[in-house]
């Protein structure tokens, strides 16, 4: 069993296969504004989140290739999104950091903290980490374990999801809030499968979040925070996860209704995943933000619970479904406009 800091935990995983196929499909959602027994229910609010557009951030990320740790991919990238937040009226700072891979590896980090409506006193964040995992050691071909993975799903797209939203809160003006787009860095440098003697290993894990969450900008205390982990793939769905529920259960309870109001309760099963340690975890930990996780569980995939791509070389645009992008970025929507 891999030890990946996002190991869902009382959830055994499949062993591998070499079928790519997994069965777990979603559903397309719509909007709810019916009325029952002439009491009107909640209704969808907020902008029109675009999935074409949060398809196209995604595809520009996996452009620049793998961005792994201490590449020129890596480098690129990060100019890249900075320079998006900055187009969507954000206002961006840098959190920059040497840090120790598992292997003594010095890490290169930058945390991107990217601030709408950086004035507002009430605010929120919305996370998510960028770079890409240099090995793809959940391959079921053992001779790609030592490749990089695109991550297409796995970091770009709760990236993509959030310069969306990004640029619609731009151009509406009537969110009162603020909103903090952070970018963890040094996520996915974790100990990969072969080396046994590492396994267990968790702090090597989420290494830019652990750095934030012991480092934040002066005086910071959002209201909550939401992760987005591989939000964009195939059949997926998000189910309530147990460490979300442990620290912020009210936040949990938000974000599924928001779902269900938006018309993706589909998406959102009201099921529990299992206990997954991720970004979301020295957040609530060290940092006393309450942060929930919205990550797949994929209960019938032989793969991994976590799709059929994570960790593999086929982590790559061509798994990327405009309608799960569409469902988690329109929940996100919601969940804002309606605080």
């Amino acid at each position: 069993m891999n030890s990946k800091l996002k190991l869902i935990i009382g959830c055994a995983m499949m062993t591998a296969v070499t079928s790519f196929a997994c069965s777990c499909k979603g559903q397309k959602g719509g909007e709810t504004t019916e009325t029952t027994d002439s009491t009107s229910i909640a209704k969808p609010v907020g902008p029109k989140f675009n999935p074409d557009s949060a398809y196209a951030f995604t595809a520009a990320q996996c452009d620049f290739g793998p961005r792994v740790m201490n590449s020129a991919a890596h480098d690129k990238c990060e100019a890249w999104i900075i320079s998006k937040f900055k187009q969507y009226g954000c206002e961006v700072q840098t959190q920059k950091a040497d840090l120790k891979g598992y292997d003594g590896t010095t890490l290169k980090a930058t945390n991107i903290i990217a601030s709408f409506n950086p004035k507002a006193q009430r605010r929120i964040m919305l996370c998510a980490h960028w770079d890409s995992r240099p090995w793809a050691d959940n391959d079921p071909d053992s001779t790609n374990h030592r490749k990089p993975v695109m991550a297409a799903n796995d970091g770009a797209s709760g990236v993509a999801v959030m310069i969306e939203i990004a640029r619609q809160l731009q151009a509406d003006s009537s969110l009162n809030v603020g909103v903090d787009f952070i970018c963890f860095d040094a996520e996915d440098w974790g100990v990969p499968q072969w080396e046994t003697a590492q396994q267990g290993s968790e702090n090597s894990w989420a290494l830019g979040a652990q750095y934030f969450s012991k480092n934040l900008p002066q005086g910071y205390q959002p209201e909550f925070g939401i992760l987005l982990d591989m939000v964009g793939g195939e059949g997926a769905q998000f189910f309530k996860e147990g460490i979300s529920k442990r620290y912020a259960l009210n936040i949990v309870d938000k974000v599924w209704e928001a779902a269900r109001t938006a018309g993706y309760e589909s998406y959102f099963p009201t099921a529990e995943g299992g206990m997954i340690t991720d970004d979301h975890v020295p957040i609530n930990q060290n940092a006393n933000i309450p942060t929930i996780d919205i990550i797949p569980y994929y209960a019938d995939c032989q793969q991994s619970n976590f799709g059929p791509t994570w960790h593999t070389i086929n982590d790559t645009m061509e798994h990327i479904d405009k309608n799960t992008l569409l469902a988690v970025g329109q929940t996100v929507i919601q969940v804002l406009y309606s605080l």
